[in-house]
């Protein structure tokens, strides 16, 4: 019997995670992503590997759900365990990276700071963090619409009109006070936020509620997320162009520790009718 030498183990280990890498770079690939799926001759062509020992691999990852397999056309693509992971990574390194900021701007404004996502047509808070004793009580893992929040008007700054005839087919919900009660005026306002650097909304979601909101980007300088900062009007309101400014400084922060280096802003789109 041959006796495995020290460490082989770990090296034959090591080339089987490095073979299954390649399969989920061609699944990740462009051309993947454009057919919706590769089969396993394409996928076997791609890395160099045996169309047998590629069919017994992605059954494995399939097993896992690692990868996914149509069964129309047997193509595999992606799937849902890796999507999910992923998810989870990025929200955790997210936070980790907006929770020292979210103090400081908490302290710097003396007023508490939000970290919001947008969920279909509402925005969730994330994380909430206070730099002195007024707390705004219930606000993280709360939902509320975006098409009258500063928070909502950020997170959708990079929005085509397109976009927004999707994602809002009608602005519901009984909001008197809003200045926005159609997408032409949700487009009016997202334009706004370009040009100032952040959003700032005073009382349109509640009576007495004044907010200022900037977006935070990754890498790819995707909108991912929105510094909040909310305060009863009496505090807040004389000071939403200072707030604004601090708040946007303090998401740039954030974006910079995601990898973002900021380039020339596109020009907007058209605006909807």
């Amino acid at each position: 019997m041959t006796v495995p030498r020290a460490g082989e183990g770990a090296r034959h280990q090591g080339h089987g995670l490095r073979r299954d890498l390649d399969l989920l770079e061609a699944l990740a690939s462009a051309e993947a992503q454009r057919a919706g799926g590769l089969g396993v001759v394409r996928i076997a062509g791609l890395t160099g590997r045996e169309k047998s020992q590629v069919s017994r691999a992605l059954k494995a990852l399939a097993e896992e759900g690692v990868v996914e397999r149509d069964p129309d056309t047997l193509e595999y693509r992606l799937g849902w365990r890796l999507f999910s992971l992923v998810a989870r990574t990025a929200e955790d390194r997210l936070l980790r990276a907006a929770e020292p900021v979210m103090h400081a701007l908490a302290a710097d404004l003396e007023e508490t700071s939000h970290l919001c996502v947008l969920r279909d047509q509402e925005v969730l808070t994330l994380l909430s963090v206070s730099g002195h004793s007024f707390r705004v009580p219930g606000w993280e893992g709360r939902r509320v619409p975006a098409h009258c929040t500063s928070a909502g008007r950020a997170l959708l700054l990079d929005a085509s009109p397109d976009e927004l005839y999707v994602r809002f087919p009608r602005l519901e919900g009984d909001f008197p006070l809003s200045e926005v009660h159609s997408l032409p005026q949700l487009w009016a306002k997202i334009q706004e936020c370009r040009r100032d650097g952040y959003a700032r909304v005073r009382e349109e979601f509640e009576t007495g509620l004044v907010g200022v909101s900037a977006p935070i980007r990754d890498f790819r300088g995707r909108v991912v997320a929105a510094l909040n900062i909310s305060a009863p009007a009496e505090r807040l309101g004389h000071r939403l162009g200072e707030a604004g400014e601090v708040t946007a400084t303090a998401a740039a922060k954030v974006s910079a520790h995601l990898g973002w280096e900021p380039s020339t802003p596109r020009p907007p789109a058209t605006p909807p009718t």
